[in-house]
């Protein structure tokens, strides 16, 4: 997939049509969020007020409490607003950081702490239940070429494809295969929240016909793992890192699948789809989900490490 400036115009044909689900797309972890904390304002107290017969004593006119208080309101809004000023300004630049550091893990990081040989997923299965994948097989890290059906490959295109990398794992049974990808992008931050916006509002990330491709690797429960073997799948595009994710499930024994189901429908309570029956919905959006966190926190490891 070659580079090219930031556009949201692509014209994409409309999707088939297919059931819908009212669930959306799962949203960013709000434990990994950063923000500033809000400058306090100052309070303003007034004395109480003189008892019936007590000894009179000097009165402030109202005018002059009225002018104190404003002149106290005012300095404090006024620091208030510098406080801010320069919280804003470190917020800037600490999201430019992380930002430019998340852009070059895919050469500054192991793999093992991307992918790792085990992921944990508790409460991730159907109904909570707790599950746990294996890493069985990892892609040599390289382009976009051929990784993407050519539709997909035409949406990802404003963004660009500085690397890309994916590995395939199973789940404890061996029953079900997922590969899960890590797209780095060549985008800015306002490309990928252009691309991000353009998902959300086309809902883009449920159609079938811009599913990512699975992983296969020969000698491994995966090997049959093609593209007509995807039952569900998840993308998300993230804005505070130049990194498309996503995941895409499918059977183990290499069934084919008719009508495959975006995770966020397969997850959804009174889903009866096959795909969401075997829990391959959870499949897809747990395991996507814990590679993403992997993602963030190695974003800050590299960030707090003294150069």
């Amino acid at each position: 997939m070659s580079a090219g400036r930031a556009q949201t115009d692509a014209w994409i044909p409309a999707a088939p049509a297919r059931p819908s689900s009212a669930t959306g797309p799962a949203g960013p972890d709000p434990a990994l969020a950063w923000s500033a904390a809000a400058a306090a304002r100052p309070v303003v107290s007034f004395a109480a007020p003189e008892a019936f017969g007590e000894p009179v004593r000097h009165r402030v006119g109202s005018r002059t409490v009225a002018a104190a208080a404003c002149l106290v309101l005012g300095l404090g809004l006024i620091g208030g607003a510098a406080t801010g000023s320069w919280l804003t300004d470190d917020d800037d630049s600490a999201s430019g950081d992380h930002f430019a550091t998340a852009g070059t893990l895919w050469h500054n990081v192991p793999v093992d702490q991307l992918f790792p040989p085990t992921v944990q997923g508790t409460g991730a299965g159907p109904g909570g239940a707790d599950r746990t994948w294996t890493r069985i097989a990892v892609a040599p890290d390289g382009g976009c070429a051929h990784a993407f059906d050519p539709l997909l490959q035409k949406v990802l295109a404003p963004v660009g494809c500085r690397r890309l990398l994916r590995a395939t794992y199973t789940d404890a049974t061996q029953s079900y295969v997922t590969t899960v990808g890590l797209l780095f992008t060549k985008a800015d931050p306002a490309a990928m929240s252009a691309l991000a916006h353009r998902f959300r509002t086309e809902r883009l990330d449920r159609r079938a016909d811009l599913m990512p491709r699975p992983y296969p690797a020969q000698g491994t429960p995966a090997a049959g793992f093609g593209s007509k073997q995807r039952a569900s799948w998840t993308i998300s595009v993230l804005t505070d890192a130049p990194v498309v994710a996503y995941a895409v499930s499918g059977w183990a024994d290499g069934r084919s699948v008719d009508a495959p189901q975006p995770a966020a429908d397969a997850v959804s309570a009174g889903a009866t789809t096959a795909p969401a029956q075997a829990g391959l919905g959870n499949e897809a959006q747990g395991l996507a989900d814990r590679i993403e966190r992997r993602l963030r926190q190695s974003i800050g490891t590299v960030t707090e490490t003294p150069s």
